[in-house]
């Protein structure tokens, strides 16, 4: 075996060019939202296809606001997937609605297609499909299955009147650059949420963007501006506007919530951004090689590229074939001791306290706890270098054989 290396999971990829703009920033005078902060909009909006995009301060509050936008509350249910992490799910439960949860498809870090149709009820308002690992869902699928239950929506509001149909967010924490049948990550969905988190592609270290395609008969400046005040307490005006002369004067309109994003988040953003292209051309480049390398072990990766679709190339998820969490849990440490970080994504919902108290049982999701049981994410970030792979399939295949 070669020397003892250490290699993290996902350390953060921070140029001086980040660091510049930052500092940028902290020298201007203006460190909340403003000027900064619109621009990083304006790029993910062009980047995503889309007329608008709205910063927050992360993917969960993007998700949450688009629930309230869509005015889905106490008496709607959402669906999303057993398979992801809670804040998929807990956004619903903020809002009031209930939580409906639909297994794995087999063999699938993906939602069941097949069984979205009859999880749809009278109540049910939206669907939050997970891009799981950068790849992105067949949203084809999706929309065919909301689609054939139309007859079943009840709308609440002229929002959801000009649906028709229950709504398709899309949880695209992994997913920003990812495409789907030539379409970019963002512009497929209804809506987009996206997370720019310290561990992600993109980051702004906490951060989020929100994306939609534009909807017949509601103007999208509009809702932009619900979303502003949405996000920062229901105020008419924010505090950039409030600083013009004369210009002190607003009105709270709604007693609302707080979580916008800043210029110093923002400036991180917009320097991650001018290198976004070479990010995701280095992370498939790794994930090819991770594919090369693991090639002849017992090992089943998750497809990242295919016809018709293309990931962000967010996370390397591998299933241990044959094996159970004892087992995968005990090549977790050991991968440790030989310097490498390594995950599990994810825990499926229903064996989390949270939703065993919501009633969920993880029996009822057969085909997400067979992927959970085995399954095991090897690092991948900007930050390894091609020896750094090679340990670290090295190290797996001497302790898994």
């Amino acid at each position: 075996m070669t020397e003892l290396r250490s290699i993290p999971f996902s350390p953060p990829d921070i140029s001086d060019e980040e660091i510049n703009e930052v500092v940028d920033t902290l020298k201007s005078g203006w460190i909340t939202t403003g000027p900064k902060t619109k621009l990083f909009e304006k790029q993910i909006a062009e980047y995503c296809n889309t007329s608008k995009a709205v910063a927050l301060n992360s993917a969960t509050a993007a998700m949450e606001m688009t629930l309230r936008l869509l005015g889905i509350g106490p008496g709607d249910e959402v669906i999303t997937c057993a398979y992801t992490y809670s804040a998929s799910a807990s956004v619903i439960t903020h809002v009031g609605a209930k939580v409906v949860l639909v297994d794995s498809g087999k063999d699938s870090f993906h939602i069941d297609y097949d069984a979205i149709a009859d999880a749809i009820t009278e109540k049910t308002k939206a669907i939050i499909p997970v891009d799981i690992a950068g790849v992105m869902c067949d949203y084809d699928k999706i929309f065919k299955a909301v689609e054939s239950k139309k007859d079943l929506f009840n709308p609440y509001n002229d929002l959801q009147k000009l649906f028709g149909r229950v709504v398709v967010l899309a949880d695209a924490a992994h997913s920003i650059g990812a495409t789907y049948k030539g379409k970019m990550s963002g512009e497929v969905a209804d809506f987009t949420s996206f997370s720019f988190h310290a561990v992600k592609n993109l980051t702004t270290a906490e951060g989020g963007m929100v994306t939609w395609k534009d909807i017949d008969g509601f103007d999208n400046e509009e809702i932009y501006k619900q979303y502003m005040l949405l996000s920062l307490h229901g105020q008419s005006k924010d505090a950039l506007a409030k600083t013009k002369l004369g210009a002190w004067e607003y009105d709270i309109v709604a007693p609302n919530y707080k979580c916008n994003m800043t210029d110093i988040m923002a400036s991180l953003g917009l320097a991650q951004f001018k290198r976004y292209p070479e990010i995701i051309i280095r992370r498939k480049e790794i994930i090819e090689k991770y594919d090369e390398l693991l090639s002849g072990l017992d090992v089943t990766p998750m497809n990242h590229y295919d016809q018709g679709y293309a990931s962000s190339g967010h996370l390397y998820l591998l299933r241990l074939n044959g094996k159970d969490e004892v087992f995968r849990n005990e090549v977790i440490i050991k991968m440790a001791e030989k310097g490498v970080s390594s995950n599990v994504h994810y825990k499926p919902l229903p064996m989390h306290s949270a939703y065993k108290n919501l009633g969920f049982k993880m029996e009822g999701y057969p085909n997400a706890f067979y992927m959970y049981r085995n399954e095991i994410t090897l690092p991948l970030h900007t930050l390894l270098t091609d020896e750094d792979i090679e340990y670290v399939v090295e190290s797996l295949r001497e302790i898994i054989g």
